[in-house]
């Protein structure tokens, strides 16, 4: 049994067309980072975490990203396929571990989407119940019968309007968010236009009240505040998924990634200095922060316009990470290791129509009826369970390949940064709750499950071994 053949992605013929530049993958990365992190976690972390000093759990958050960020850069640069993580593993590591990064992939995006949508239908019934506006019992929560409650309806409508979206053609639906994207940073853009003239420096004077925290096993402090940070910035490999459908990816790719993280990590900093500045951060463990935060100082008229624009900067979340997680679901089937009906390409739109249709049902299922809101560490853990597995895919391509060609993005640092990367990604990890663990193990468990029941036989690389 060799569950650690190879396969090169460029092998793969690219069916999809290429049609993306830099300026849409940047907003592309930029739908997918900034939203619910920067509207309603930068509150709950400098009231719960970290104070003022959440600025510099932002910052280190942004290092340990930015650094699997620079990885992405040079894989999809030396290796440019769809598949993101998923196919880079494969080609240095192998099937078997490409397959449980694809799997993490999957977890991650999936469950990031659906708590996405429940929270873009909590604040729409929010802004409805202003107007007593109220949906009926069962179809305003998720299934609790003893409750009343058997479907959560506003975040099942919203996936079904997302997939429908994302079952355009890509050009289409990527300039809808680039419109949806603006919007969102002219909502950021007032907040901090408006909130500069209210700071008040005494705010930050107990900069840091919860410590720097541990680096292993942490609570509170710098480190756990940028352990809970790390979700903010989640979606930055979206871009690394859309390669065959960029133009000229080994530099469209590594472009899109670095200046769309730069953006976040200034717009998040700024953002959060100005939110503790004016209000004190122990009043800020609220869902909705930033529009809080102008209403604190009587600026109601422009948290009205936040919070309307907090619901759409949602619906570009859910269709970047949807769009992402499609092409990813694609580019496993393609390998044989998910059905193959699923890399099925649409002749007219000439996207992976079925590929789309099972993650959005699968979303609007975990929407509508599983409660999800305790589930942001699930969603961490599996990401940087996968980036630890892509620092090593880094190290082993550096063996076997050399260094980049002149022409290519090259990490700097190689093996010296994957490994601090690992050990970043580790101390996140240890902050995380038992139950996040244990279901952690689980979601473990079954991949390992589906791979030796279905994957391993399945397998093109398998079928070409067999044949040969």
């Amino acid at each position: 049994m060799n569950i650690f053949r190879k396969k090169d992605p460029r092998q793969a013929k690219a069916e999809m067309a290429r049609s993306l530049g830099v300026i849409d993958l940047v907003f592309l990365g930029l739908g997918s980072m900034v939203g619910t992190g920067i509207f309603t976690i930068t509150g709950i972390g400098a009231a719960n975490y970290a104070g003022p000093g959440l600025v510099i759990s932002i910052i280190i958050a942004a290092v340990a990203v930015g650094i699997s960020a620079l990885f992405f850069a040079e894989f999809a640069s030396r290796l440019p396929a769809n598949g993101g993580a998923y196919s880079y593993v494969y080609a240095t590591l192998g099937e078997f571990p490409a397959w449980m990064v694809g799997w993490m992939i999957i977890m991650e995006f999936l469950i990031a989407i659906s708590s996405v949508a429940s929270g873009w239908g909590a604040y729409l019934k929010g802004l409805l119940a202003s107007f007593n506006i109220t949906l009926p019992t069962a179809l305003n929560g998720t299934f609790d019968p003893s409750k009343g409650t058997y479907v959560d309806l506003l975040p099942v409508l919203v996936m079904v309007a997302v997939t429908a979206l994302v079952m355009m053609n890509s050009k289409s639906v990527l300039r809808f968010n680039s419109f949806l994207v603006i919007l969102k940073f002219s909502a950021l853009a007032l907040f901090i236009i408006a909130g500069f003239f209210f700071i008040k420096p005494d705010n930050w004077s107990n900069f840091m009240p919860f410590g720097f925290g541990q680096l292993y096993g942490g609570k509170t402090g710098i480190v756990a505040g940028a352990s809970i940070m790390f979700f903010a910035f989640l979606g930055f490999e979206s871009l690394s998924m859309a390669v065959d459908e960029a133009k000229e990816p080994q530099k469209t790719v590594p472009r899109g990634i670095t200046l769309s993280l730069i953006i976040v990590t200034i717009v998040y900093i700024v953002v959060t200095l100005v939110l503790t500045g004016i209000v004190h951060y122990t009043k800020l463990g609220v869902a909705d922060a930033v529009a809080f935060a102008l209403r604190h100082v009587g600026l109601s008229w422009a948290a009205n316009y936040v919070s309307t624009v907090a619901i759409l900067t949602l619906i570009t979340v859910c269709i970047s990470m949807t769009y992402a997680l499609s092409r990813t679901v694609y580019s496993i089937s393609r390998d044989g290791l998910l059905p193959k009906s699923f890399r099925h390409i649409s002749e007219k739109s000439k996207i992976p129509d079925n590929a789309t249709l099972l993650v959005g049902i699968f979303a609007i299922i975990f929407a509508g009826i599983v409660p999800l809101a305790a589930l942001a560490e699930f969603v961490n853990i599996c990401t940087l369970a996968y980036l630890i597995v892509l620092a090593v895919a880094l190290i082993k391509l550096r063996q076997d390949k050399g260094t980049p060609q002149k022409d290519q993005f090259k990490t700097p640092l190689v093996p010296i940064l994957p490994i601090i990367s690992i050990i970043i990604c580790l101390s996140l990890m240890s902050q995380f709750m038992t139950v996040t663990w244990i279901a952690f193990g689980i979601s473990v468990l079954i991949g390992l499950l589906i791979y030796f029941l279905y994957g391993y036989k399945n397998s093109e690389s398998g079928t070409k071994i067999s044949k040969s």
